[in-house]
């Protein structure tokens, strides 16, 4: 079994204990470093270079998911596997439509997470059995893993991004045509291709692409 280099973050420092005891007991993996919160990560990752991270999604200020890409601007070569209590098939999607590279749930963690580590590592998709049956009938992941990838190809136009980000701050398409001097008929016109490009239905959607692509931030 290889060795690799591992941060732990959740808010919980007896959760972090646990899963680094853990570690540190039934593998040969190093635990690099620890973090209670998005910033404390971010920080963190400026000097250290993890092979892998292990990411909770109830996180102070920033979501484990609405971390994901701040993680891989800094360190795209790193993995992510989101480690969570949360059952939640829209949670899945959103960790891998964000660049994750597995959803383990913790309650699985002891008898899954070290097989889970290696498969990441030797390249594959991870998700906790819990998840099997409802990903294999309803295609989400495979779903889940083209819109990310096709997302994640497309360049906005400056008229695209402003309208974007004035959609993300909650404006009106009446509002975002006074604000760019434009009609709101043409407002209509580039939200629906918007939402038509990057394959969304709803405005959260949206909101979601945006930070995953740093269009905005949401700790502002």
């Amino acid at each position: 079994m290889k060795s690799y280099k591992i941060i732990l973050v959740d808010d919980h420092p007896m959760v972090r204990r646990g899963i680094r005891t853990f570690l540190e007991e039934e593998s040969s993996h190093i635990v690099a470093g620890e973090a209670g919160d998005g910033f404390a990560l971010l920080k963190l990752l400026t000097s250290t270079k993890p092979d892998l991270i292990l990411l909770d999604i109830t996180l102070p200020e920033l979501s484990g998911i609405e971390l994901i890409p701040e993680v891989l601007k800094i360190r795209p070569e790193t993995k992510i596997l989101i480690l969570t209590m949360h059952k939640n098939e829209q949670y899945l999607c959103s960790a891998f439509r964000a660049g994750a590279s597995g959803f383990l749930l913790k309650e699985d963690s002891d008898t899954e997470l070290l097989k889970a580590i290696d498969d990441i590592m030797s390249g594959n998709i991870v998700i906790s059995t819990e998840f099997e049956d409802f990903c294999s009938s309803n295609d989400i992941l495979s779903d889940c893993l083209k819109q990310h990838e096709s997302s994640s190809q497309i360049t906005l136009s400056p008229r695209e991004e402003q309208i974007l980000k004035l959609i993300c701050k909650g404006f009106t398409n009446k509002k975002i045509g006074e604000i760019l001097s434009i009609s709101k008929r043409t407002v209509e016109t580039h939200r629906a291709n918007l939402m038509k490009r990057l394959q969304v239905n709803k405005v959260a959607d949206l909101v979601r692409y945006a930070i995953a692509q740093s269009y905005i931030d949401p700790s502002k």
